[in-house]
């Protein structure tokens, strides 16, 4: 049975969802308030909202102004649209929040957050380096690496897929590897102290939105970091696709010389 559509009287109780004298554009003044009732819990998960047809007349915007702002909730996991069916405040979900302050690895990371981290092996194997492999870790002719190619997942969860490299002469019995890999590293002596991160949103590919249970072309981030020894020397390269849907990358930033205007009676 399909749920009764949300009451378009809750867009309104408050305020107008637009304000014509802000230079916002209309369908993120839309979407803004829409996001607001979600997070406030006036609209709830599985509710549908109502048609297109019925958000146009109560609010005299456009059809193009209305779609864009529920497809800019869509991409962001909130709403989720329904083939022949219609629109619907997406199911609650937990979403993770790593940190991008600190190195450390996926394993470690989930335990921190009171989840059961695991991983199903898609390969672990010693070949050649691709080109970049190689510039990206300093190789010299001839070297080889060992591959980690791992689905990661938290309580049973598919959250990410997971490519990393590292020289063979560190890792020359990567079949045997059975934890984490920088508990690995670590038991060898050759733990990395600091890291280059690079991240962008994409979309996801047709074999990682397999292994992650999604569809192709959903939102993702897509992950590289270089990760080195304190002598400088690159140990790891790791390339990773992680679904958008559920998680949040945070950064702490600070104002430059705040510290030093505060000690001043500055504001």
């Amino acid at each position: 049975m399909r749920a009764q559509p949300i009451s378009l009287d809750k867009i309104f109780q408050d305020q107008s969802p637009i304000d014509e004298n802000n230079p916002t554009p209309r369908y993120i003044q839309l979407a803004n308030r829409i996001r607001e009732l979600i997070r406030e819990g006036s609209w709830k998960a599985g509710e549908a909202l109502p048609s297109e047809r019925s958000i146009v007349e109560a609010t005299s915007l456009s059809r193009v102004t209305i779609r864009k702002a529920l497809e800019l909730l869509v991409k962001e996991g909130l709403l989720q649209q329904r083939h022949g069916s219609g629109t619907y405040v997406s199911e609650e979900s937990d979403r993770i929040e790593q940190s991008l302050g600190t190195l450390t690895g996926f394993s470690e990371d989930m335990h921190s957050l009171g989840h059961v981290p695991s991983a199903r092996w898609i390969e672990r194997s010693i070949g050649n380096p691709s080109m970049e492999e190689t510039m990206m870790l300093g190789l010299s002719p001839g070297e080889q690496v060992a591959r980690l190619h791992r689905l990661r997942l938290a309580d049973g969860e598919p959250l990410a897929v997971e490519m990393a490299v590292v020289p063979a002469s560190i890792l020359p019995d990567v079949e045997r590897m059975r934890e984490s890999l920088y508990k690995t590293l670590e038991a060898k002596n050759v733990l990395p102290e600091k890291a280059l991160q690079r991240m962008h949103a994409c979309r996801l590919p047709a074999f990682e939105a397999q292994l992650l249970e999604c569809e192709e072309g959903e939102p993702a981030l897509y992950i590289e970091r270089l990760s080195r020894l304190e002598s400088g020397r690159a140990i790891e390269f790791t390339r990773s696709y992680y679904r958008g849907d559920r998680y949040d990358f945070l950064a702490e930033l600070t104002l430059p010389g705040a510290h030093a205007r505060t000690m001043k009676g500055e504001t």
